[in-house]
Order: C-alpha cells, then structure tokens, then sequence
C-alpha cells in the first residue's frame, strides 16, 4: 500500500471520518513523526505558548506533550482512539502531566473548559468547507478574548494531489473573518515520514477578539 494513501482521497469538499483516521494509526500514518513540529517548537522557545493549553486533533500528542514539557496546562483530544492511546502511554514513559482525551473537535464546549492557546497541526485541512464554520463556532466557545490559535496546514503552493487538500491564504482569512484578527500566515513545512524535504504549509496565528 502506498502510505500516502492510509487516509483514503476524497474530494476536497468532504471531510474525512474519525474511522478513516483511527484506521490510519494501525500502521504509522504520514503525519505522524513522533516529536514536534519544528514550527511549533520554535513557537513554544519564544514564550508565545502560554496560560492554559488545547491541541485539537493531536493525534499521538506530540504538541500537547511540548506544552506541557514548558510547564503550562495541557490537554490534547482526538477522535481517533489508538491515537490517544499512544499519547497517553507517551505521557507515562516521558513523566510528562498533559491530559488526553477522545473528543470530536465540532463538541468543543462541551469539554467545560476555556483554553488560552490552542494548537493545530493539520485538523482544519482535512475540513469540509460546510465543517469548517462548525469548526470555528466550536473553536470560538473555548477560546477567551485574546487568546491564540496557532495552525498548520497544508498550503496550496504545495504541488501534487496527494494527501489532504491545499488550503490558500485568502481561505484561512476567510474562515477567521468574524470574531478573529488574523495576526499572520507564514509559509513554512510540514514534517512528514514520506519525504524529508517535508510538505508546504502554512502558519497561522490568529487571535480571539
């Protein structure tokens, strides 16, 4: 099988379903390159992380992980179980307190918790464009005024067609039009096990009005 189809194409207009991800940690997917994204760490050594934590969609807990190897309060949630399983077991080896849990990104609020900086190392991609309003109503219910969310996705300078969709600039501006200000997006990569030259991203730093 070609690894870089573990998480079945569709069209850009469709979201992916938690199967089709928890069915992706089986193996190794892509994505998952067991330590931080350089983006994020440099983000977490310039003291830009700060207060209470939240990596949304986190996968094998990498950057909840990072948080809280800085001393801050963090949780990271997933919907794909053996994902979280594996950032919990991270957790114990690593005698790191970050909290995991399985939870849908679009149920946000009901975690009963507000988070100060939220990460997001490739969620809204795999988004449809009718999910991605949903998204930000969720994202918005846990996030205070002044509070950052920082995101990585994939960009739509990055050639090809494999992997998930290419998100443009004027798209992210778009979706954070109203009750965000887009602070910057950045060009920046993707670490991925399938290439090393990683693939184009963007940065986004947003933050809560």
């Amino acid at each position: 099988m070609d690894e870089r189809q573990v998480v079945p194409d569709k069209p850009a207009t469709a979201s992916h379903s938690p199967e089709d991800f928890d069915a992706s940690y089986v193996g190794v997917p892509p994505w998952d390159i067991d330590r931080p994204q350089p983006a994020f760490e440099a983000l977490a050594a310039s003291g830009a992380l700060t207060g209470k934590v939240l990596d949304v969609g986190c996968g094998t807990g990498e950057h909840a992980l990072l948080a809280a190897t800085t001393g801050l309060d963090a949780m990271g949630v997933d919907t794909a179980p053996r994902a979280i399983e594996r950032a919990k077991k991270k957790a114990q080896e690593r005698r790191v307190l970050a909290r995991f849990e399985i939870w849908d990104a679009f149920k946000l609020p009901e975690l009963g918790e507000r988070f100060d900086t939220v990460l997001d190392c490739g969620l809204f991609h795999v988004f449809s464009d009718e999910d991605r309003p949903r998204f930000v109503v969720s994202l918005a219910a846990v996030v205070p005024s002044g509070g950052r969310y920082f995101m990585l996705c994939f960009s739509d300078r990055q050639p090809g067609d494999w992997g998930p969709r290419r998100v443009s600039q004027a798209e992210i501006r778009g979706t954070f039009s109203d009750g965000w200000q887009v602070d910057a997006i950045e060009p920046t990569v993707i670490d991925i096990t399938i290439d090393p030259d990683g693939a184009r991203a963007w940065l986004a730093s947003i933050t809560r009005r």
